[in-house]
């Protein structure tokens, strides 16, 4: 893997630098689990297509720049070091559109690419139910055949973004007759259908990031369903693998938590340094943040060459959910009791963000798929070890 940068690439950074530093808002959005937040966010979608940065390893035909995995990992550098909105459709662009270019048909693709990219359709993931969490392939939510439209009935829960979402990508049981992974259809849902019942779930910050989502005899079109009848489990897989892998969580992410963190350590070693383990764990956090990257890069590399995102995609999944955990808990152990000030108490300052991300870190190991279930993976088909 050569670390050097080629001018193409220097000139894509410095490019999306001078965008940023020009378009970033200058006050931070509100939450996008508020109705304000999430309107304003959607705007920021859009605002981000007319500059060709929504989704810059999308084709050019499509609103994207065509790059490459290195060249989308120098921009979210940018991105995150411009300090500029979280994704709001994060599901739609980085998980969804990406599965969509390689499942879709070209109808599919025209119709619903474009307006992701503009954030006028925001997606979320239905997935989850109530007794298929982890275990996806014990999906019971029934997707029956009648005529030209599928008619859907059941449940999902913990579907993120759901409760201002419009659209939904969704599993259902299409054969039921079938279990476990057989007999399942990938099918993308409008929210807004008859027979839709949508119940939002607080967050630890009392927040509705997550809802249930009912489907009461809700009919869609069969033409909604994405590779085919019976290639759901297929169709999720490669899902799974960018959301484990490497479009979910860039590094760029937890290398700028690392440096904030590096920031308040020297802003209250004083206090900090009272506990030696503290600093120890700042200089961890940084070096696990670097090490993240390098990896990172090593499988773009990898990618580019024509290779595949194996199980190892567990290995990303853990590192980066625990590694997320940590920063943030250390964090906490430096501010001491003032990391209880929630991001609208008076004077809270910065220490809010760090509370709001210790609270939204704790998901980590559980969303993507908990991280006991990718070390049975890891266990199973990386090292080859019997099932329990």
């Amino acid at each position: 893997m050569d670390l050097t940068y080629t001018p193409a690439q220097q000139a894509l950074r410095a490019e999306a630098r001078a965008w940023l530093e020009a378009n970033v808002p200058a006050t931070p959005l509100a939450s996008f689990d508020t109705a304000e937040g999430f309107a304003q966010h959607r705007a920021w979608e859009a605002k981000l297509n007319e500059g060709r940065w929504g989704m810059v390893t999308w084709p050019t035909a499509l609103g994207g720049r065509g790059c490459d995995l290195i060249e989308w990992l120098i921009f979210e550098e940018e991105y995150y070091r411009a300090g500029a909105p979280l994704r709001v459709n994060q599901n739609g662009i980085f998980l969804l559109g990406p599965t969509l270019m390689e499942y879709g048909s070209d109808e599919q693709k025209a119709r619903f690419l474009p307006k992701m990219a503009t954030g006028e359709d925001i997606w979320a993931q239905g997935w989850s139910e109530p007794g298929a969490g982890s275990d996806l392939a014990a999906i019971r939510a029934k997707a029956t055949r009648d005529g030209d439209h599928y008619v859907l009935n059941g449940q999902k829960t913990w579907s993120t973004r759901a409760v201002w979402a419009d659209w939904a990508f969704c599993i259902f049981r299409t054969d039921p007759n079938s279990s476990r992974h057989h007999g399942l259809t990938f099918i993308l849902v409008p929210l807004n259908s008859p027979g839709i019942t949508v119940r939002p779930i607080p967050q630890l910050d009392g927040l509705p990031g997550f809802a249930e989502i009912f489907f009461d005899d809700v009919r869609v079109p069969v033409a909604n369903a994405l590779g085919g009848e019976g290639m759901g489990w297929h169709v999720a897989m490669s899902t799974a693998g960018f959301e484990r892998g490497l479009l979910l969580r860039s590094p760029a992410r937890f290398q700028e938590t690392a440096r904030r963190l590096v920031e308040l350590y020297q802003a209250n070693r004083a206090e900090a340094d009272r506990d030696p383990c503290v600093g120890d764990a700042v200089m961890r956090a940084w070096m696990d943040a670097e090490a993240y990257t390098q990896v990172t890069y090593q499988t773009a590399s990898r990618l580019a060459r024509g290779e595949k995102i194996g199980p190892e995609s567990s290995t990303n999944k853990i590192f980066w959910s625990e590694l997320d955990q940590r920063m943030h808990a250390t964090a906490l152990s430096i501010l001491g009791a003032r990391a209880e000030l929630q991001p609208h108490a008076p004077h809270a300052g910065e220490v809010g963000r760090w509370l709001d991300g210790f609270l939204f870190a704790q998901a980590g190991p559980i969303y993507a798929g908990t991280n006991e279930i990718q070390r049975n993976i890891i266990a199973e088909r990386m090292l080859g070890m019997p099932r329990a």
